[in-house]
């Protein structure tokens, strides 16, 4: 097995910033299908709004906006395909993502596996089926990119977005984007750019992160349905999702995939508190469950 690289980056401002954007997007959260009962007296006044975003926040979009661009994107796919990272089961994994904490979220404390584990408990409490509770279990589990050797926090974390054609003003500020060589472009500025009218989001390139780089990795290693999949790789897709961007490129699956991430949205954003699980006493159910969709160990 090759050896796992540990970053020298700092984990703890890497789980600030990724609990921060998610604080920026906790009101405006959709839901699917069944109404979901556990935020239904859950004071969301309470999480940061998006005017009052530390500039934490705001430097990082910064960032992102400027260098996601087509060529490292491109890239990035290209270097995930030409090694493995590591060999290890999901729990051991969620144990290695429990070192980090992200640049966006400071509502709360808990640590990583804290919050994978109360987005699943949220979950189940829901009655919901499952593969979702496992899909809440590992949707974060991509941030193990930033102990794999990322470029830094930007290709981590963050609101994603598609890259090959105009940015869309429904990203979080839209105007950082006039820093990144793609928004001059005279092909990745027009509105379907590289692509074709509604050709469909697998046929598209979203910014490279957590999300993306999970989904690739357990795409063709587990048995969770399209929708689980779906909510994995497109839960940090705000503009999509919440904001209605990117419709001219959707086809008839992706309409499928749109209510399976809306469904999702509430209990990743919602379901953080402060109040830790037992992590020890949840252990046993969440392995039992984990068996029942994937092997004993993947590739990474």
């Amino acid at each position: 097995m090759p050896a796992v690289v540990i970053s020298t980056h700092a984990g703890h401002e890497l789980d600030a910033v990724s609990d921060a954007v998610d604080d920026v997007n906790v009101l405006k959260a959709k839901i699917w299908d069944s109404q979901s009962e556990f935020d239904s007296t859950k004071d969301k006044t309470n999480f940061r709004q998006y005017e009052t975003a530390c500039d934490r926040v705001k430097n990082f979009y910064k960032e992102q906006h400027e260098k996601q661009t087509v060529a490292f994107n491109i890239t990035a796919r290209m270097e995930f395909k030409s090694r493995k990272r590591a060999r290890m089961g999901i729990w051991q994994a969620m144990e290695m993502l429990n070192t980090l904490v992200d640049d966006s979220d400071p509502d709360t404390e808990l640590s990583q596996i804290e919050h994978l584990l109360q987005t699943a408990e949220a979950i189940r409490r829901d009655g919901k089926p499952e593969w979702m509770q496992v899909t809440g279990l590992i949707h974060d589990l991509g941030k193990l990119l930033y102990l794999f050797g990322s470029e830094g926090q930007w290709d981590v974390v963050g609101d994603t977005f598609v890259v090959g054609c105009a940015f869309s003003d429904k990203n979080i500020y839209p105007g950082t984007f006039a820093g990144n060589p793609d928004f001059h472009d005279a092909v990745y500025s027009t509105q379907y750019g590289i692509y074709e009218p509604n050709c469909g989001l697998d046929n598209v390139m979203v910014s490279w992160g957590h999300d993306e780089y999970l989904y690739n990795v357990i795409k063709d290693q587990c048995s969770l349905p399209a929708e689980g999949l779906a909510m994995i790789r497109y839960h940090s897709f705000y503009p999509w999702h919440r904001e209605g961007a990117y419709s001219h490129l959707m086809n008839e699956k992706d309409r499928v995939a749109l209510q399976a991430v809306r469904a999702f949205n509430p209990y990743d954003l919602y379901s953080k508190s402060d109040e830790p699980c037992d992590t020890e006493k949840l252990r046993p159910y969440y392995e039992d469950l984990i068996a029942k969709f994937f092997p004993s160990e993947i590739d990474w």
